[in-house]
């Protein structure tokens, strides 16, 4: 039983592929339990759920929150949780995906703001508003920097995406929208559903990896600031060993927590239903 509950698409967020085509390669991999949790959006969810029932596909609502987490000592940080098995149709959480949205197209814009005094320092031509609107037609989803960061390339000013963070992203970057961790699991809980830590020890994403490499200090973050806001741990993830998914999974066991897993798939590349997890994922979702 193929299983992948973390999927990215364009019409949400920032994947390379519509809803439409996730769902249609999802069929074609034989995945049997799915869920697209875009960024802060539920665009895609009504689609999501008409097209894997025509497919035979058994689906789970999806959405992924970044929340600012203040950790017991230091500054706060960025991490990701998933929230399933909601009510799309709920209006709170409507209304706060639509705030978090409006936020992050004003973010987007002051980091371009920002980018432009550093290309006026350089000598570059500065962005204009013709630019910016080439960069929100080349997306379907949420305005992110990795969208910024491809329009640089493609315009020539920096070789790869990594070098437009290097040079002038991590530089000119702007406040996430202040979601805090209680207020993210009472949205999520209020329309029914579980909330969940995404990809906890990702080397390479938003994790506590940046506060914390050792796993015992990442578990007893969790558990000591944790635990009466989430429902689970994403403890399969392509970027987690099998070391780290045996930790973690000692750990949901240890406090009757959720475990899920998925391949984060944004399509670049198409990795959907790569990630090996057990067919009891899908049982804690049986009501």
């Amino acid at each position: 039983m193929k299983i992948d509950l973390h999927i990215h698409t364009s019409t949400g967020s920032d994947g390379a592929l519509s809803v439409e085509k996730v769902i249609e390669e999802a069929k074609k991999r034989n995945i049997s339990l799915m869920s697209v949790t875009d960024h802060d959006s539920l665009e895609a969810q009504g689609q999501a759920i008409v097209l894997t029932k025509e497919y035979g596909i058994s689906y789970i609502t999806g959405v992924e929150l970044n929340v600012t987490f203040q950790p017991p000592a230091g500054k706060p940080i960025s991490l990701d949780f998933l929230g399933y098995d909601f009510d799309i149709n709920n209006k709170a959480l409507q209304e706060k995906l639509q705030l978090m949205r409006e936020h992050r197209g004003k973010r987007a814009h002051e980091i371009l703001e920002k980018i432009n005094v550093e290309f006026t320092r350089e000598g570059i031509a500065q962005f204009t508003e013709k630019d910016m609107q080439n960069i929100r037609d080349s997306i379907d989803g949420a305005f992110g920097r990795p969208h910024i960061a491809a329009y640089m390339v493609k315009k020539g000013i920096v070789g790869d995406i990594q070098e437009a963070f290097d040079r002038y992203l991590v530089k000119c970057d702007v406040p996430k929208y202040p979601l805090s961790l209680s207020e993210a699991s009472k949205i999520i809980r209020s329309a029914g559903g579980i909330l969940v830590l995404a990809h906890p020890n990702d080397p390479g994403g938003t994790s506590l990896v940046t506060i914390a490499k050792d796993l015992g200090q990442q578990t007893q973050i969790i558990y000591e600031n944790m635990l009466e806001y989430i429902n689970g741990v994403e403890c399969w993830h392509p970027r987690h060993d099998n070391k780290t998914v045996s930790h973690y999974l000692e750990f949901v066991r240890k406090h009757q927590l959720i475990a899920t897993g998925g391949s984060d798939c944004h399509q670049k590349p198409i990795i959907m239903g790569t990630v090996v997890m057990p067919p009891e994922v899908a049982e804690q979702f049986q009501h």
